[in-house]
Order: C-alpha cells, then sequence, then structure tokens
C-alpha cells in the first residue's frame, strides 16, 4: 500500500469551518483506478464511494479521524487523518489480497450490499468473469449478467438481453460512455466486449440516478481499463474459435498509460477445406479492435481518449456484414477538493449491410442496402462535495443522424441507387441529484431530470388516415416537406428520481427506489428475436416516446460466521410502459417510407420478485438466484384488445453460479454454471382447414402468444491449469478447459410447423435448436 497525504494550503479555512478529505485511489500493481471504493468513517458512520475515475470526497468537521478504505479483493486500509485548519488530499494505492487473506480482507467491503444505497445494481469484477465457463471457453461479458436475477434472453442466437420485461432496445449498453446500439457478435453467441480491456461491468435496472437517461429498461455501463502504469504488458488467448492480444504500457514517464487489445475469429478459415463447391469461399468471421489511453497533465487535469471497432461479416454468395465504431474524448478537472468535473464527448456509429453478391462474381449484377445510426454528443457531469450532501449536476446534448436505408441495384453494368431519406434530431437533457446521508442509518438519493426531444429537417412528415380497422395498414393522406433545422415535432418530459435506504441492524437494511424515464428512439423489428439488420427510428408526430414508471423495494442482509460470508437480498418491482411500439399483421420494415402506417402503439406492465444469495468466502463460493416474473403488453387490435405476455416473458428463471478452489490442488480451479428457465411465448395455430389438398394452419381468434415453447435448462463446466510459476520469469499463463450444453439438451429456440412429406394432411410441430449438443473448448491464457 502507498499513500499520500497532503495539506492543501491554497484554501485556509477556520476550526469552525467544515474540511475535506479527498484523492484518487488506484491500483497499486498497475495504477488503474478504482470504481466503488468504500470510504467509511469510523467516527461518523458515514463515507463515500469513488466515483468512475477512482476519486472521492468526504467534508467533515474539525477532528482527528478513523478511515477505513476497503475494496472487493484488496487489502483493506486504515489511515488516521487529522483535520485542523485546511483541506488534506489522500491518495492511496491498494494491493491486492493474498489468497490466505480471503476471508479476512473482503469482509469490510462486503458490507456494501447492506451499506451501499444502491438497490437492483448488480457488478462483476473481470476475476469473476474469467472463471464463468463460456461458450467455446470464451469470457464474455453479456452472456455473463445473464446469470444474474431479473435479466434474460429470449433464447441462444437472440442478440441483446432483456431486464426486467423490457425489451432490447430499451437497455442503454455504454462503452467508456458511448453508446452501443449492438453489444454482440455472432448472433448474440459472444459481445463486443473484448474481456482482456474490460476493467468494471456495472448493470443498474432500478434506481437509476439521474445522470443516466434516454432508455427505460436498464443501463449497462461497461468501463474500459486505463492502461498499466507502472510496467509494459501483454496478454492474450487462444482458442478454438478466435484469439485475442491486448498490450499496455506506461506513457510519459509514468503521467499516463494505454492499452490496446484486439481479437480475430478464424472459423471460417478453419472450415474452408471442409467446404463444397457452392460454399467454398464462404465469410462468417469477427473481428474488433479495443484502444484507450489517458494523460494526467497535473493533479487537477486528466485526459482519457477511447475508441472501439468491431465488424461482422456472414454469408456465401449472398450475405450481410454490421459493425460498430465508438470513440469518446473525456477530460477530469478537479476545481477544488469539493467539486469534480469530468466532460465527455462522444462518437457512435453502428451500420449494417445486405448484399446479393458477397463475393462479386458477377460484378455489373447485384443489390446492397445499407443502413446505419450515427450518434454526436458533449456531456458535462459535476460532482459536489458538501459534507452529508453529495450533489452531481449537469446536461448532455445529442444529435441523432438516422440513415434507415439506402439501395444499390446493378442490372448489366447499369447502376441505380434509392433509398430512405436521413432523418435528425437532438435530444438534450438537464439533471440534478443529490446523495444524502440523514443520518447513521438513513441515507437519501433523489434527483430530477428534464429531457427535450426535438425531431428536425431536412425531411418529411406524414399523417395517416384513421378510418381504418384497428390492426390493418394506414394510409398517408398529406406530407409535408420540412428544411434543414426546421423543426418537425417537439416531446419533452420530466424525469424524477428516488431512492431511500434504512440500516436495521448493521447487516441488513431496507431499500426503496422509483424512477421514471423516457425513451425517444426505437428498434423497429417484427421478428420474433431481434437481429443486427432491424431498424432504428426516432420519435416523430407518429411515434410517441416510450414512458416507463418502476417502483422497487427490496431487503437485503449479510450473515455468516465472518458476518458477510454470506449476503443476500430479495427484491420485488412493479413498472408501468406506455407507448410501446407493435406492428400490424404482415407490416413491411424495409425501405417502407411510411413504415409509421405498419406499427401500432399499446401499454406494458411488468412486475416480479427477484431472490439472490452469495457467498463471498471459503473454499466453495458463487450464488444462485431465481426470479418470478411477468411480463404483458396491450395493444388495441392486436389480440382483440386484451393483454398478452410478451415474446421474452419468462415467468421463472433459475441461475447458479458455483467457483471452486481445492485447498490440496493449487493449480487447479473449477466453476459451473446452471441455468432453468421457463419457455417463451409463442403464437401457433389453434386449428386447420383442408382447400382442394392444401392444408391451411389457422389462429382461431387471432390470439397472440397463445402458446409457450418448451422449458430452457442448460449445465456448463470448466476447469483452470495454472501454469508453474518460475520466480526468475514474469510469465504467467493457464489452460481454461470448459464443457457448454454438458448433458447435450436441445433446448428449443422456436417451434415451427409443417406437413408431413409422407402424408401431406399430418402436421408436423418442428422444434428448431441452435446447439443441440455438448461443446468442448480448450483456451490457452498468458500473460507477460
Amino acid at each position: 500500500m502507498q499513500a499520500q497525504t497532503t495539506q492543501n494550503a491554497l484554501q485556509p479555512t477556520t476550526s469552525q469551518d467544515k474540511q475535506t478529505i479527498s484523492g484518487y485511489i488506484k491500483d497499486a500493481a498497475n495504477g488503474e483506478g478504482l470504481i466503488g471504493v468504500s470510504v467509511y468513517v469510523k467516527e461518523t458512520g458515514t463515507g463515500a464511494v469513488t466515483n468512475s475515475y477512482g476519486f472521492y470526497g468526504i467534508t467533515l468537521l474539525p477532528g482527528t479521524y478513523t478511515v477505513v478504505i476497503s475494496y472487493v479483493g484488496y487489502e483493506t486500509q486504515t489511515k488516521t487523518i487529522t483535520l485542523g485548519g485546511q483541506n488534506v488530499r489522500l491518495d492511496m494505492e491498494l494491493s491486492q489480497e493474498g489468497r490466505n487473506l480471503q476471508e479476512v480482507t473482503v469482509s469490510a467491503e462486503r458490507e456494501a450490499n447492506v451499506k451501499n444505497i444502491e438497490m437492483s445494481v448488480n457488478r462483476i469484477d473481470t476475476k469473476t468473469l474469467q472463471r464463468i465457463p463460456a461458450l467455446l471457453g470464451e469470457v464474455d461479458v453479456v452472456r455473463s449478467i445473464q446469470l444474474l436475477p431479473g435479466v434474460s434472453t429470449v433464447g441462444e442466437g437472440a442478440t441483446g438481453f432483456n431486464v426486467r420485461g423490457g425489451s432490447i432496445d430499451q437497455n442503454l449498453v455504454l462503452l467508456d460512455e458511448a453508446p452501443v446500439y449492438n453489444s454482440s457478435h455472432l448472433f448474440g453467441f459472444f459481445s463486443v466486449f473484448n474481456p482482456d480491456a474490460v476493467k468494471d461491468v456495472k448493470l443498474i435496472k432500478g434506481g437509476i440516478p439521474s445522470n443516466y437517461g434516454g432508455r427505460i429498461a436498464s443501463i449497462l455501463d461497461v468501463r474500459l481499463k486505463e492502461g498499466n502504469a507502472k510496467k509494459p504488458e501483454l496478454n492474450g488467448g487462444i482458442g478454438l474459435i478466435f484469439s485475442r492480444l491486448s498490450y499496455e504500457r506506461p506513457l510519459f514517464k509514468g503521467k499516463g498509460s494505454f492499452i490496446v487489445a484486439g481479437r480475430r475469429s478464424y472459423a471460417d478459415i478453419l472450415a474452408q477445406p471442409f467446404l463444397n463447391n457452392d460454399l467454398r469461399g464462404s465469410k462468417f468471421y469477427f473481428y474488433d479492435l479495443t484502444a484507450k489511453a489517458n494523460y494526467r497533465i497535473n493533479d487537477k487535469n486528466t485526459v482519457f481518449l477511447s475508441g472501439y471497432f468491431g465488424r461482422d461479416v456472414f454469408g456465401a454468395d449472398f450475405g450481410f456484414n454490421w459493425g460498430s465504431a465508438t470513440a469518446s474524448v473525456r477530460w477530469n478537472h478537479v476545481f477544488s477538493d469539493k467539486l469534480f468535473l469530468n466532460t465527455t464527448a462522444y462518437y457512435s456509429n453502428y451500420d449494417y449491410s445486405l448484399d446479393s453478391d458477397l463475393k462479386r462474381k458477377e460484378p455489373n449484377d447485384f443489390f446492397r442496402t445499407d443502413s446505419r445510426i450515427v450518434d454526436y454528443s458533449l456531456k458535462p457531469d459535476f460532482s459536489l462535495f458538501l459534507g452529508k450532501n453529495t450533489i452531481t449536476f449537469g446536461g448532455q446534448a445529442i444529435l441523432h443522424d438516422f440513415q434507415p436505408g439506402t439501395a444499390t441495384a446493378a442490372s448489366s453494368g447499369s447502376i441505380r441507387t434509392f433509398g430512405l431519406e436521413s432523418k435528425y434530431a437532438l435530444e438534450n437533457a438537464l439533471y440534478i441529484g443529490n446523495d444524502q446521508q440523514i443520518s447513521p442509518r438513513l441515507q437519501l438519493q433523489y434527483g430530477l431530470r428534464y429531457s427535450l426531444f426535438n425531431y428536425i429537417g431536412p425531411g418529411e412528415a406524414y399523417a395517416f388516415t384513421t378510418d381504418v380497422p384497428l390492426g390493418t395498414r394506414r394510409l398517408p393522406i398529406t406530407t409535408v416537406q420540412y428544411r434543414s433545422g426546421n423543426n418537425i415535432q417537439t416531446y419533452g418530459n420530466w424525469e424524477p428520481r428516488f431512492s431511500a435506504k434504512y440500516e436495521l441492524t448493521d447487516n441488513s437494511s431496507l431499500k426503496l427506489s422509483y424512477n421514471r424515464l423516457a425513451q425517444y428512439i426505437h428498434l423497429v423489428s417484427n421478428t420474433t428475436a431481434s437481429t443486427p439488420l432491424d431498424i432504428w427510428t426516432p420519435s416523430t408526430n407518429n411515434i410517441k416516446p416510450q414512458i416507463a414508471d418502476q417502483i422497487a423495494g427490496g431487503y437485503f442482509r449479510n450473515f455468516g460466521r465472518s458476518r458477510n460470508e454470506f449476503e443476500a437480498s430479495v427484491e420485488v418491482y412493479y413498472k408501468w410502459l406506455q407507448n410501446q411500439i407493435d406492428y400490424i399483421d404482415g407490416a413491411n420494415l424495409i425501405l417502407n417510407k411510411f413504415l409509421e402506417g405498419d406499427l401500432l402503439s399499446g401499454r406494458g406492465r411488468a412486475y416480479g420478485a427477484e431472490f439472490y444469495l452469495k457467498r463471498n468466502t471459503g473454499v466453495v463460493n458463487g450464488w444462485i438466484s431465481y426470479t418470478l416474473a411477468k411480463t404483458e403488453r396491450q395493444v388495441e387490435g392486436i389480440n382483440n384488445g386484451n393483454w398478452f405476455p410478451t415474446r421474452f416473458d419468462k415467468r421463472h428463471t433459475l441461475t447458479s453460479v458455483l467457483l471452486f478452489d481445492p485447498a490440496n490442488a493449487k493449480r487447479w480451479n473449477f466453476s459451473a454454471t446452471f441455468t432453468l428457465a421457463s419457455g417463451t411465448p409463442a403464437t401457433f395455430p389453434t386449428n386447420r382447414f383442408e382447400y382442394q389438398g392444401y392444408v391451411v394452419p389457422q389462429n382461431f381468434g387471432n390470439t397472440r402468444n397463445n402458446y409457450r415453447i418448451p422449458p430452457y435448462h442448460r449445465l456448463d463446466l470448466a476447469a483452470t491449469l495454472q501454469g508453474r510459476r518460475r520466480p526468475s520469469k514474469r510469465k504467467e499463463d493457464n489452460w481454461v478447459f470448459s464443457v457448454y450444453n454438458v448433458y447435450a439438451r436441445k433446448n428449443p429456440f422456436s417451434v415451427y410447423f409443417r406437413q408431413n412429406e409422407d402424408n401431406p394432411r399430418v402436421t408436423e410441430a418442428v422444434r428448431y435448436s441452435v446447439f443441440a449438443t455438448l461443446i468442448p473448448s480448450v483456451t490457452y491464457n498468458f500473460k507477460f
């Protein structure tokens, strides 16, 4: 542990004034700022946690105090500080705990489960991510968070994830504060986040602070490593599907650092010798590059630069590709020991293309469509530390550029380009929030956000017929042309936020939260599971913004031989949703100028209970979670106007993660995960009729999602063999052996119907499974 304590002579105070202890908490091994470190003052029973950059501030009356700094996986440190007439700057570096100290050092930080005001929040540290068994042995952020309560997916091969009854577009996925519009590679089998570059993963399902906005289900906040500021470091891994490599090192004599990490899959290369003539030359691969650099100008100013670029290519003669690119620049400025500013500017681009001739065998004859969404944003965010109050305030401006579709057609050398015009929107917000310690046991967090959305020109706005039967296509009756910058439609919403925590005892507490959120952009998809080729569209004069109100309450308790050996929680929630998008039967989403006439709007509701039990210490640890939930929607023109379950409704979900470190096997550790979930709803025909020998299925009553596919369950296992450590060498390595879907369960992704080939009058129900067998894998990881 290293500590630096300085008196701030620039800010003298009188003996009656309060003073501030502030500084940065970093990892002693690499100089990385640590997020969420608990800085606790014993004498007052109050404290603070470090922000996303490792900075904290505590304001106290003059006196002598015992400050305890604790963080999961690191040795807890205690420091005695005397506040006299000046503020104190306390920068510290924490060392990672040794294996034999685990039970002693972890216990203090684990109280955050009870003492932290956050609820409906889950964090997965990178060490745990690396232990969880994964598909083909590759660590994955998005698949790992699906093991947490309240998180689900419609099945293997579906992009994104669902949180508390929300669709995938209702999750705000951030990579170093820049939004990622598609977080998956290979149709959801892997995520875009390179685990070698990830520092922190935080999922917020409720009690969302006022500085977040733009989505109505959850926030997935992923932070990248800053790079080793102490020494050069090389990490990598070689697997069956793809390999990865990262390099990090100090810059400018330790005043900065950087990391660059890349991955590339090679299943297409390995498969080429086994492909026949028609498939030879097929492309199915992905790659990505992640980079970050930082430079500390002085004690008050630090700048960060982050970037990501990745792409998927899939197909033979006919195929498609999609990819994301983000870049963010951030400036941290410490105005004083009480005021901290982070200013972020980012660029985000998501695009895809569909190509009829991926190999360009016929360069004079092909058809290609392209679509994209581009964002530009500026966001100043202030933190003000005032004794028992931590006030956050700031704003954000986003320019959205929607390019819904451009098509290029070539025939006999003649090329024609056509498509839909771009759409533009400005999304702005102002917010303020306060984290207030009312007493040692009662803490409040409240705030208000105002969001303003302007759908602007250039572009066309349409009015549609209203005298058509519910659930049928509406036709345009008038068109109005708007010039660049002209306002077409404006929406504004107040978004209040509130959370409260009351400590019943030193190891138990009750928590309550409420939040309202508004979402002004929408993912348009009429498939059973969203794909990378879906379309993003803004709120318009015909599409209203989505609104969600959620209230949640929970009981949190730590117990066991070390008081915090186990942590447990029970949360219940209820969510009301407005202006949920749905579609008429036979909706046309591709290059449809009048798409809004095929859309319907309704309301939704989601409610449930989440149970979570985690063991933090011992040879065997891990967690188990169970979610009981229901998600419904009501749309005029669908299901006869009655409530129906959404496609991603799962009544029961049970997940467990087991981590085993046998004491007599120092080089081996083991892990297992198990998932059991209800089947998702689907719309099946209820009867059929025959006409001239043909069988025609029919859904009598036009009911939506009237059946469920069979339940899903799966067991995964993994074992890690650590390489032999030699004191004279810096190399660290390990082998990871894993088996996905151990007992080869044929989990259904969907069920469809067809006529029997031998007897056309017999209708068969066919179960479609993405993985119908066990999948073994081995990965070699190294570090220099």
